[in-house]
């Protein structure tokens, strides 16, 4: 290359000469490297590569991938849950177009009356007495389920042997089996009569408390013996999800707290049961859930009272939950009226159950892992800080 007036261009200091110079711009070197990649067979376009032979290739192409069964899958499963839901609101839309023409016509206070005269020319019914009784026999039978199941949840898991553990969870799972009428005739003609001694025991130290008067009579049909038969009712709901839920804690939580330096029902108490809890608070309200709508058991086993009898809040008397009355007047649908006020209370119980479990799933929603902050602690956080104002 030469300059424009017609000499050769000086050498550089180092002795290369300028047109070397010149050749080594970044278009040049940019060039060079795009005729290297074709000659040694690198892609030089977008879909086509060249090989030593100077032959192209076409771009692997993996055609299209087929999500019929996934797509099938998902709509099952949609399908499914919305299913579920239109029952539960299509129960709910029942009950209410056959409750509201009852509830229109009735001349009492439907929620806070304990008179039920549904029938003739002026009907009368409420809910109060059944409500209660209903309520109060399912926290009895919590109260006494609950603990009981924790127990053996735990002694299964944790303290039982191995050849013991299982005949134990196997005959506790079959109490479930047993048929509510079963449960109902052992109730009234074996396990009432145990329970007089018991009844008079709480009655004479209770009394004083309206709920524990013991009423006039000898009636074997109380509160309080259909509440413990629904406790065996509910208890292998409750001990096989609570056996299952302690089974499923974290082997390093559990050595990790032996390691150091913790009994068996420090570790329990430290890494089992936070670490169950809302577990057994699902199995707490699944049980109780049964407890509200069980109907054969009860119905055998609780004495209705007299309607000119006043009505008694004592656990040692009779009365009719929702699911037995309506169970033992079933002869009575042959009006719309009355069908229509029994149709009103399963609408009360059907609403009681709901709330029940949503309040369930409300606590086992916060009892869950991440749903509660845990504590700060301030003593250590007023001892950094005097700390770091020290230092």
């Amino acid at each position: 290359m030469s300059s424009p007036d017609g000499t050769a261009p000086p050498d550089r200091p180092d002795g290369t000469a300028a047109d070397q110079a010149a050749a080594e711009t970044p278009e040049h070197a940019e060039h060079e490297a795009a005729e290297t990649m074709t000659e040694t067979g690198v892609e030089t376009g977008p879909g086509t590569a060249t090989t030593d032979a100077g032959a192209k290739e076409p771009k692997l192409d993996l055609g299209p991938v087929g999500h019929l069964g996934d797509r099938l899958f998902a709509g099952l499963a949609r399908g499914s849950g919305g299913l579920v839901v239109a029952i539960v609101a299509f129960v709910g839309i029942f009950l209410l177009a056959l409750a509201i023409p009852a509830l229109a016509d009735n001349n009492s206070s439907f929620l806070f009356s304990r008179i039920w005269e549904p029938g003739g020319d002026d009907p009368r019914f409420g809910i109060a007495a059944m409500f209660y009784t209903t309520v109060i026999s399912s926290i009895i039978a919590m109260l006494i389920a609950v603990p009981i199941a924790i127990g053996v949840a735990l002694f299964v898991t944790y303290y039982s042997p191995k050849r013991l553990a299982q005949p134990v969870a196997y005959a506790v799972d079959l109490l479930a089996a047993v048929p509510s009428i079963i449960y109902g005739l052992w109730g009234i003609l074996f396990l009432a009569p145990i329970l007089r001694p018991v009844i008079d025991g709480l009655a004479s130290a209770l009394g004083w408390l309206p709920l524990f008067e013991k009423p006039p009579g000898d009636n074997v049909g109380v509160v309080f013996t259909a509440s413990v038969v629904l406790a065996i009712m509910i208890l292998p709901v409750v001990t096989a999800i609570s056996r299952e839920i302690f089974q499923q804690t974290p082997i390093a939580h559990r050595e990790g707290a032996l390691a150091l330096g913790a009994t068996k029902w420090e570790m329990i108490r430290m890494a089992v049961l936070p670490y169950g809890r809302s577990g057994v608070v699902s199995a707490s309200m699944l049980g109780l859930g049964r407890a509200l709508g069980e109907t054969v058991a009860v119905l055998i086993i609780l004495s209705v009272p007299n309607g000119n009898d006043p009505w008694n809040s004592s656990i040692f008397a009779g009365g009719e939950t929702f699911a037995s009355k309506i169970a033992n007047n079933a002869a009575e649908f042959d009006s719309p009226e009355k069908t229509g006020a029994y149709i009103a209370a399963g609408l009360v119980l059907f609403v009681v159950t709901f709330l029940v479990n949503s309040a369930a799933r409300i606590i086992v929603a916060r009892s869950g892992p991440g749903g509660k902050r845990p504590r700060r602690n301030r003593r250590a956080g007023s001892s950094a800080a005097t700390e770091g104002a020290t230092s």
